[in-house]
């Protein structure tokens, strides 16, 4: 990935972080209300409802008002899939192979490898 641009990173970035906002907020509304005090509750409505606005016009209207988020994040994650990698010129084998995902990934399993060296 390394051979790509630093813009192409960013631009994933910013789409993945208001995808997994979006399923974030779809994932606390199956525990609470969107009105609720909560302030992480309170973050996701705040962060995404412009978001929300932009894909009130193409929701369709049977769906569950609380799947809205889920709906737009997907548009989201379409777009990390298949457009960008079709405009940038990089294949995508897997959610790992998005550039925030991986990055979350390595993150993580070096925080292991850390953890389990430090136990020993």
């Amino acid at each position: 990935m390394q051979e790509f641009p630093t813009y192409i990173f960013i631009f994933d970035y910013i789409l993945g972080a208001i995808m997994w906002t979006l399923v974030g907020r779809f994932g606390m509304t199956i525990f609470m209300h969107e009105t609720s005090d909560f302030f992480f509750m309170r973050a996701f409505v705040k962060l995404t409802d412009p978001v929300m606005r932009v894909f009130k016009p193409i929701t369709p209207k049977f769906l569950l008002e609380r799947l809205h988020p889920l709906y737009a994040a997907w548009f989201f994650y379409m777009a990390r899939f298949y457009v960008i990698p079709l405009l940038f010129g990089y294949n995508v084998m897997g959610v790992l192979s998005f550039p925030l995902e991986s990055e979350i990934a390595l993150g993580i399993y070096e925080l292991g490898n850390t953890l389990m060296t430090k136990s020993e």
